[in-house]
């Protein structure tokens, strides 16, 4: 599900899983260990893009219909842990949005340093419109990214294009062509920057958004429950058919 590759000093890692490169249990838990990996392997500069034509569409929802409350008890742990890996991660990691990236799969985006995205990718957390709380870790990564954007960005749950994405703070950059290319090339960039001054002025940065996330149980655990719970089920069952009739 997931594939990685070297390209010079950088790892380039791309989700490989399905039509849309959907998140579920077992590809979190994947991207997690894939992501605390490369960090143990030194923690070089990371490439992330998706394959295909879309670099992630978000929770697989169907899976959360199919298992209910015992499945996203384990599901929300899971996310909010491949969300902090990956806005842990010491190194430089640009995201090449190559495509959709919904929901999860922008928050996934909005934990990388940099984002460059084609002029058709989507972009957007687009949770409120599908009924669903955000984890404490994703909310928190996408305020951080986003910074005076973060209000539009979390609570009208649009989804935004080129210029628009940058402007709310989802996207640094427009690349119009070779765009794994052009992000291979900023992360190599980062890469040249002395290893310890990067890492620790990162933690830096990161460090006050982290102790949000870390003190947040009474949250998570209150997310868990509405994730949980038959009325949120029904407005994610809407959501897929509305997202079926539009295919």
């Amino acid at each position: 599900m997931i594939e990685i590759q070297v390209v010079g000093t950088v790892r380039v890692l791309t989700l490989s899983s399905g039509r849309v490169n959907a998140l579920d249990e077992e590809l979190l838990d994947e991207l997690t260990e894939a992501i605390r990996e490369l960090q143990r392997a030194g923690g070089g500069a990371l490439v992330v893009t998706g394959a295909g034509r879309v670099f992630c569409a978000g929770v697989e929802l169907n899976r959360v219909l199919q298992g209910g409350a015992s499945y996203t008890d384990r599901l929300i742990p899971a996310l909010s842990n491949m969300f902090e890996a990956m806005f842990c991660y010491p190194g430089p990691t640009v995201a090449a949005v190559n495509g959709a990236a919904i929901a999860g799969g922008c928050v996934l985006a909005c934990a990388c340093d940099r984002r460059l995205v084609s002029p058709d990718a989507q972009i957007g957390a687009s949770e409120v419109r599908v009924g669903v709380p955000f984890p404490p870790a994703a909310l928190e990564v996408v305020r951080y990214a986003c910074g005076d954007g973060a209000e539009e960005v979390l609570l009208g749950g649009r989804i935004y294009r080129g210029v628009e994405a940058v402007a709310v703070g989802l996207a640094h950059r427009v690349i119009a062509e070779d765009l794994v290319e052009a992000a291979v090339a900023e992360a190599s960039d980062l890469g040249d920057i002395s290893v310890d001054v990067y890492r620790h002025t990162k933690a830096q940065l990161r460090a006050p958004t982290l102790a949000r996330i870390r003190e947040a149980g009474g949250i998570d655990r209150e997310v868990r429950q509405l994730w949980g719970a038959e009325h949120t089920r029904q407005r994610i069952a809407d959501s897929v058919e509305r997202l079926r009739r539009r295919d």
